[in-house]
């Protein structure tokens, strides 16, 4: 079992399933994928990054976190650099290895800062400039993960337990690549 500095969640064990497993879309996903079997709470990694955007002479700081076990979610936007009182310490297995090295991750940042970028504009782009500061330490970020199904077959659902947000997709994949190696 590992120790890791973690975000500290906004929503419980039973908040992941009243919102993942709860009300009418629940008996739904019951219906099509089988009852819960389970719940867990599961960590992501991230390598957070100080990104400095210059675009048409101005200029805009931000702090970004991305996973470092793949690179392939979303940036983690946050206001400013989680203080103690927004940490916790937890004793898990929960939680892959970072895959990903500083120098591979500053470019995967970098580069999805653009896309993002470009996505708002491209003609609104004039002399930009993307700089990423990896910044020490590594924290992750809390999930909790819905199990359903019946006999062999098995699906999942993820709750983002600091923004109390169903994630898609990606973390799924990410997740799926996890409990499969």
């Amino acid at each position: 079992m590992s120790r890791i500095r973690s975000l500290r969640p906004n929503a419980t064990r039973e908040d992941a399933l009243e919102q993942l497993a709860g009300g009418l879309v629940g008996v739904l996903r019951s219906a099509l994928q089988g009852p819960v079997r389970s719940v867990a709470d599961f960590y992501i990694p991230f390598i957070f990054f100080r990104v400095t955007i210059t675009n048409a002479g101005k200029s805009e700081t931000q702090i970004l976190g991305l996973d470092s076990v793949s690179g392939s979610l979303d940036p983690y936007h946050f206001e400013r650099i989680p203080d103690s009182s927004q940490l916790i310490s937890v004793d898990t297995r929960n939680c892959p290895q970072p895959q990903l090295d500083p120098e591979s991750a500053k470019e995967i940042v970098v580069d999805k800062v653009r896309r993002l970028l470009f996505q708002t504009g491209f003609f609104h782009m004039r002399g930009l400039r993307i700089e990423a500061e990896p910044l020490p330490g590594e924290l992750c970020v809390p999930y909790w993960v819905v199990f359903r199904g019946r006999g062999s077959k098995a699906s999942l659902s993820v709750l983002d337990a600091v923004r109390c947000k169903p994630e898609g997709a990606k973390v799924r994949q990410l997740l799926k690549n996890w409990l499969t190696a």
